[in-house]
């Protein structure tokens, strides 16, 4: 299993957990191979050029394959051509949260906060999703803050924590333990509805800043040309161990909500978002090349 972020953050922890289990059943090593960097591309482009023979699983993210043709020019795969979907296997929204000695108790003392500062009040940020969260946000909520680049959230989420940085765009995933630990103060998520893990948290268009709707999401895919009924038993499979009880119950202590799907589904989830994501990338003027 490639992995396109460091140990630790919410791809690597969904990818250790099935990876242990497919494991047991099919009493074979599965190893998580973690390639951080350069926003996905490295893991993308190593898994697209893998062998098509159903022995390498790329746990990508909703930027992989759905964002990254919107961002830049050129990439070094094509999200919808150099791999075969598999299974979306979980999501979960973003969250804007800060470090407990910040002065900022919800999203009107950040934004004045912000303004106080001059744009130069940092946050941090791991992974594209959270990324474009911030442009999104600065944009919609009309401030000016600074974003500070992580290779993944894990790395991100410890600065904040240390005080290093103090504020952060995450996935709820992996920063649900931080929350729940009083590490960091939650201040919104960035869904439609609230997080039934944070009921008192509110949306950002609760807290006064609207238009924002952006759930993440990680699934597995194959590099293209593999065998059909090879990624059919992947699957079968995949999909078995992520309705487990005990997988269901981890995953949704950490905010993230399994969603089993077929590749057919899976695949259509992933055009409708680039189309989703194209149009909030290009409203909000966002460009990384």
């Amino acid at each position: 299993m490639i992995v396109p972020f460091p140990p630790g953050g919410g791809s690597d922890t969904v990818a250790r957990a099935v990876a242990a289990r497919l494991s047991e059943s099919w009493r074979v090593p599965v190893l998580v191979d973690n390639k951080p960097g350069g926003n996905t591309l490295i893991a993308a482009e190593a898994a697209a050029k893998a062998p098509a023979d159903g022995y390498t699983l790329f746990v990508a993210i909703d930027s992989t394959l759905a964002m990254n043709q919107s961002l830049y020019a050129k990439l070094p795969y094509d999200p919808i051509q150099s791999f075969t979907p598999v299974t979306l296997a979980v999501s979960m929204p973003m969250v804007l949260a800060v470090h407990p000695q910040v002065s900022a108790h919800n999203v009107k003392d950040l934004l004045a906060l912000a303004k106080q500062q001059d744009g130069k009040l940092a946050y941090a940020h791991g992974a594209l999703p959270a990324q474009v969260a911030g442009e999104v946000f600065k944009v919609n909520a009309a401030t000016s803050m600074l974003a500070v680049p992580y290779k993944g959230g894990a790395p991100a989420m410890t600065d904040v924590v240390g005080g290093t940085v103090p504020v952060i765009f995450d996935a709820l995933g992996p920063a649900m333990p931080f929350i729940k630990s009083g590490k960091v103060r939650a201040l919104a998520v960035t869904s439609k509805a609230r997080s039934a893990q944070l009921p008192d948290v509110p949306t950002l268009a609760e807290a006064g800043v609207s238009g924002i709707d952006l759930v993440t999401w990680i699934g597995f895919v194959v590099p293209a040309g593999v065998d059909k009924a090879i990624v059919g038993k992947l699957n079968a499979e995949l999909v078995r161990i992520l309705n487990l009880r005990e997988v269901r119950e981890q995953f949704g202590g950490m905010g993230m909500e399994v969603v089993a799907s077929t590749p057919e589904q899976f695949s259509q989830i992933i055009k409708d978002d680039a189309v989703k994501f194209g149009r909030i990338i290009k409203a909000a003027g966002i460009r990384l090349d």
